[in-house]
């Protein structure tokens, strides 16, 4: 008599069990469902302002590289681009870039005794901003003279992070190297404009000869890097907006690349 109440228990537990089963199988999403039947990773429909999402991932594109050698700002972009030059994002973008190549720069063992450790720095859009050229003659305006002639009354200011970088590292013994595209001839001017920018004891100032005029940007700053390692400077940390003034040879231990949506240097 026990064991068949058992076997009657048995029976019944086995039942409910598979009927449990069947039931949270009916009633839970199928297992074999794709991804983009789940709600989470079905496209939405873009907004009636998407444009400024296809503005911030077209900036996104251009500051991983993704864009390539681009020319032009997309015309649906140009407000948006001097939204983002002129405000907050920009500022914030720049303190968290300065904070990151800090941090490297507080793992460097700078030596006291040879005096070789240097950092390199671009200047426009690095050290100084132009943005208030953009501002005057419109973003997406790109002409060299009128950009020289800008240059020439040294009129921009610096980018704080920037700035506050600069100081960081050259009290903590570095030597600061300023590699720029600008041309020979805006020496004085360039000089003039980062002294009233705050910026100062550099250890050199390298602008384009006139045999480097033909050349790029990243073969230019590339070869200069190479006489200053050949000068027994080890570069240590370098910073600029464009990718040429980052890539090519005698790179950094360390590259710092600064957002710039307003124009691209080859």
């Amino acid at each position: 008599m026990a064991s068949t109440q058992c076997v009657v228990v048995l029976f019944l537990i086995t039942f409910t069990s598979t009927a449990f089963s069947r039931s949270i199988l009916e009633t839970s999403p199928k297992t074999h469902h794709s991804f983009t039947s789940n709600p989470i990773f079905i496209r939405r429909k873009i907004p009636k302002d998407g444009n400024a999402f296809y503005c911030e991932s077209w900036r996104l594109s251009v500051e991983t590289d993704n864009a390539g050698s681009w020319t032009q700002i997309p015309a649906s972009c140009l407000d948006f681009v001097e939204e983002y030059a002129t405000g907050d994002h920009y500022s914030s973008d720049l303190e968290v870039f300065a904070e990151n190549a800090l941090e490297f720069a507080k793992e460097v063992n700078v030596s006291s005794i040879h005096g070789k450790d240097a950092w390199v720095f671009d200047i426009d859009e690095t050290l100084l901003s132009n943005v208030g050229y953009y501002e005057f003659y419109g973003f997406g305006y790109y002409d060299v003279d009128a950009l020289n002639e800008w240059v020439e009354s040294a009129v921009d200011p610096a980018l704080p992070a920037s700035l506050e970088l600069y100081k960081e590292l050259q009290n903590m013994g570095f030597k600061l190297i300023l590699l720029t595209g600008r041309s020979e001839s805006l020496r004085n001017a360039t000089e003039k404009n980062l002294l009233q920018a705050g910026y100062s004891n550099w250890e050199t100032l390298i602008l384009r000869g006139p045999s480097d005029t033909d050349k790029t940007a990243t073969v230019f700053k590339s070869e200069k890097r190479r006489e200053l390692e050949h000068h027994g400077f080890k570069i240590h940390g370098n910073c600029g907006d464009q990718w040429s003034d980052l890539r090519g040879f005698a790179v950094a231990t360390r590259s710092f690349k600064l957002p710039n949506p307003m124009y691209y240097a080859p």
